[in-house]
């Protein structure tokens, strides 16, 4: 997971599913993170147990895009800050799930 370019695919909250905006990546690496909800930029703190991620202390730009994309985003940021999300993953591709059951897609850029 660390070290590693991840694309943004989708976000889905409360049952559904947002396509990412082209733009919306993360990159993870040891107790850092940074990327793009779609429209700003974020850095904050990552935190990494077992199978088990964390994305804390998160700081953003404050870019207005299209509503579209400013939708995508609030829903990215919700769900990557909501606590601890499960990891799962193969073959380039990585799903983060809140206890909820919202969820983001990634994949290998």
């Amino acid at each position: 997971m660390t070290g590693i370019d991840w694309t943004v695919d989708s976000v889905t909250v409360d049952g559904t599913t947002q396509r990412a905006p082209a733009h919306a990546h993360v990159r993870i690496e040891d107790d850092r993170a940074a990327g793009s909800f779609g429209c700003n930029r974020f850095s904050g703190t990552a935190q990494i147990t077992g199978d088990q991620f964390r994305l804390s202390h998160v700081r953003t730009t404050r870019m207005a895009c299209d509503n579209a994309r400013m939708t995508f985003e609030r829903a990215l940021s919700r769900t990557l800050t909501s606590g601890p999300l499960t990891m799962t993953g193969e073959a380039g591709k990585l799903t983060l799930t809140a206890s909820g059951g919202d969820r983001v897609q990634l994949s290998k850029a």
